[in-house]
């Protein structure tokens, strides 16, 4: 379900919006916030990501020698996860999307819906993030659904 009322929202995001997301806020176009799920020493990182409508990631790699990827878990909201070279997904509070590492992608609201999902970062061996180009504003306006 689509929802652009910020208020309305946050009654159905059940893990909470958190804080702005400022110390990644250069690999986002539009405001993101990050509710921390688990604590700084627990060896998984899991996390409920929130999106304003409009918000989406910079494309974007999870690298590893041996495991490691992420996967989403779509809990309010809606958005859209797009592979590279492949056609975008849309997101709704039923997905699951399981991201292997090493595939280029990005992931964010709909621009005209609030979406939340919750990440989780797969342990492996030489793990490590590789923030690209954002998406092109073109392409992503000319997604619908």
């Amino acid at each position: 379900m689509k929802i652009k009322d910020r208020t309305e929202f946050s009654k159905i995001n059940a893990f909470g919006e958190g804080l702005p997301n400022d110390a990644y806020a250069q690999y986002f176009v539009g405001q993101s916030f990050l509710n921390p799920l688990t604590a700084a020493d627990c060896p998984l990182f899991l996390a409920n990501v929130t999106f304003e409508p409009g918000c989406r990631n910079n494309w974007h790699i999870h690298h590893a020698q041996n495991g490691g990827g992420q996967i989403l878990i779509c809990t309010a909201g809606e958005g859209w996860y797009q592979e590279w070279d492949k056609a975008p997904v849309s997101l709704t509070p039923d997905k699951v999307i399981t991201i292997p590492a090493g595939v280029k992608h990005w992931h964010g609201a709909k621009a005209d819906s609030w979406f939340a999902h919750i990440a989780l970062e797969i342990p492996g061996e030489e793990t490590s993030n590789e923030w690209l180009e954002p998406v092109d504003d073109g392409d992503y306006q000319k997604l619908e659904g």
